[in-house]
């Protein structure tokens, strides 16, 4: 069975902005925890450092900006649905046998949010690109993205 592909529907609408923060550990939580402040509740500096602390043990965070022009989406996803039938395969007197295996599924994601910052959190020091997965991965991609819808400069000619 294939995979599903997933369209992401378009981002314009949404007003909401998401705070978002990468903690270096897994909660096995989904929902929501009312009041957060009782659980996670982060002091600033103007250095753009955070520092929190989660179940006794210190947290650095470092405020991440994404670069002008980018920006992150929170999204969720739907179930992966069937195409519909093209008007080839609705012709009535041809008998098309397909395969089940060989179906497309298409899912959505629909937005919930928007960001232009995040804050990544690593154990007693802040986190760097050089050893952080998520800071490097981000760079990395940045630096592609840039350098694939980049456009080479145009010589001069001499006529």
């Amino acid at each position: 069975m294939s995979h599903p592909i997933f369209s992401v529907d378009s981002q314009e609408n949404i007003q909401q902005k998401a705070r978002i923060n990468l903690l270096p550990c897994r909660i096995h939580h989904d929902g929501n925890v009312n009041p957060v402040e009782t659980y996670w509740s982060p002091n600033g500096s103007e250095d753009q450092t955070k520092t929190a602390y989660l179940r006794g043990r210190k947290l650095q965070g470092k405020v991440v900006k994404l670069p002008e022009g980018y920006y992150g989406s929170v999204v969720e996803k739907s179930a992966p649905k069937k195409p519909e039938p093209s008007q080839e395969e609705m012709v009535e007197d041809l008998e098309i046998i397909e395969d089940a295996e060989d179906q497309l599924q298409v899912g959505e994601m629909q937005g919930k949010a928007t960001f232009d910052e995040f804050i990544v959190w690593n154990h007693e020091t802040l986190a760097n690109s050089s050893e952080d997965p998520y800071l490097r991965g981000m760079e990395e991609w940045i630096s592609f993205a840039g350098q694939i819808h980049s456009y080479p400069p145009v010589k001069a000619s001499n006529k």
